[in-house]
């Protein structure tokens, strides 16, 4: 008897790609197998992100290609997930009535018992509870060497949901309050992750830094802070590398800055979203914060970790940004002088306040900023990176191939080596490698040896 495939597409965030995860070992769990051929899968899951208007148009022109490949294979079932699935709920089946399952955010952890009872009519689970909770999860792992991929790194979810409610952002209502998840269920993911030969792990938050703020995270009651969080996994036998995204300027305390001086393995990297540099678009974005106060956090990040490697998001073209509001976003770049950045053209997001904001921005503005603004941050990069020339480095290997190897260094850095491996060299190692390229967006360099292992 052969096992149903399936097939899962993702798109947007890091949080999406962990909920992915999750729902792949979930069908694994029930005898699914995973297929890369999507049009002749059983089931394909498309655990979409709605906040762009770019990211939601892909998923529908995917759907009207999936409306084809359905009437071909009348027996695939496909299902909608993620944000634009909460966002949308029946309208999406009404809209695309070959849509078998659309499934919330909060409700992923129970996908093989709605796909039990499917029926073709089509079934709907979404909704968002004031009472959720993140269900105490912990994956099967498959055996070392069974995995098509080698399994080095993972994601782990320890909040969801987000209480700051920017003007544009739709996450409060497609991902619901903020709720933390259990320190025990937490810490015994992470202890499984390691078990299993998980060397980096990446905790996941839509504000990592309001962790525990909003509901109990311990037995007892005690209040148990991001940065004590962090301290309390860094302390796992066998854990090489720890990272966390994403961070609201506006939480973030001395502890956690502290952390990066002095957790050896936190890795000396920080995604800080600033969005605007405009103290006027920030009030309008509600972000609750001055670009004075994001400069103050830079200084004091800086002054525990001076090498640390700053990113962030930038939205140009907000309703109602001038020329003068955009140059204080440029200003801004030019005083903290990111690593990298993500960079986007504002768009309209159903339900949010902006949608209804006046004085929206000519699209062709919004293009020559975002241009602009993307063509300097390029610039800013390479200078950063050209830094590391003659520099040795401590990298991760990702990935090895007859070409060479391809790593990432603490400081979030693509780095590509040309010579042979070292023997035995395997992904999730740490290696040394000299640099002596520099581009905008990635390194060059060649292995010097087996890095020097900071604890054992």
């Amino acid at each position: 008897m052969s096992h149903p495939s399936f097939f899962i597409k993702t798109f947007g965030c890091q949080m999406n790609e962990r909920d992915s995860e999750i729902m792949a070992q979930t069908l694994a769990e029930k005898g699914y197998v995973e297929s890369m051929d999507m049009e002749n899968s059983d089931l394909v899951i498309l655990n979409t992100c709605s906040i762009r208007a770019k990211a939601e148009q892909k998923v529908m022109s995917l759907l009207g290609m999936l409306r084809r490949a359905r009437k071909r294979r009348p027996s695939m079932r496909i299902c909608v997930a993620g944000c634009v699935a909460e966002q949308e709920g029946a309208h999406l089946i009404e809209r695309m009535p070959h849509v078998d399952l659309v499934l919330g955010t909060q409700n992923i952890y129970q996908l093989t018992d709605l796909l039990a009872g499917l029926d073709q009519a089509g079934k709907v689970a979404t909704g968002l509870s004031p009472d959720y909770e993140i269900p105490a999860y912990i994956p099967v792992f498959p055996a070392a060497g069974t995995s098509p991929e080698p399994l080095f790194r993972k994601f782990l979810t320890i909040m969801q949901g987000c209480n700051n409610f920017c003007s544009y952002c739709v996450v409060p209502h497609t991902r619901g309050r903020e709720i933390s998840r259990k320190v025990k269920d937490i810490v015994a993911e992470a202890e499984a992750l390691v078990q299993a030969g998980i060397k980096e792990i990446t905790l996941l938050g839509q504000n990592v830094n309001s962790y525990g703020m909003t509901n109990q995270v311990t037995e007892d009651g005690s209040p148990f802070p991001f940065s004590l969080l962090l301290r309390e996994i860094a302390q796992l036998s066998g854990l090489k590398r720890l990272r966390f995204t994403t961070s609201n300027p506006k939480d973030l305390s001395d502890d956690l800055m502290r952390c990066f001086s002095e957790i050896d393995i936190l890795c000396h990297h920080f995604h800080l979203p600033v969005q605007s540099g405009s103290n006027l678009v920030l009030k309008q974005m509600n972000r609750k914060y001055t670009r004075e106060l994001y400069f103050e956090r830079v200084a004091s990040l800086r002054s525990y970790c001076p090498e640390i490697a700053l990113s962030t998001d930038i939205i140009v073209g907000f309703p109602g940004e001038t020329d003068q509001d955009f140059e204080q976003t440029m200003d801004l770049l030019e005083t903290v002088r990111f690593q990298g950045s993500f960079s986007f053209k504002y768009s309209d997001r159903p339900g949010t306040r902006s949608a209804d904001f006046a004085d929206k921005v000519d699209e062709d503005i919004k293009s020559r900023r975002l241009q602009r603004f993307q063509a300097r941050q390029d610039e800013i990069s390479l200078e950063y990176n050209q830094k590391f020339i003659d520099r040795q480095v401590e990298i991760m290997v990702e990935k090895i191939s007859p070409e060479g190897l391809i790593g990432r260094t603490g400081s979030n850095h693509i780095v590509h080596i040309n010579n042979p491996a070292l023997p035995h060299c395997s992904p999730g190692d740490l290696v040394r490698v000299m640099i002596n390229h520099g581009g905008p967006h990635s390194l060059r360099g060649e292995l010097a040896g087996p890095a020097q292992e900071k604890r054992q």
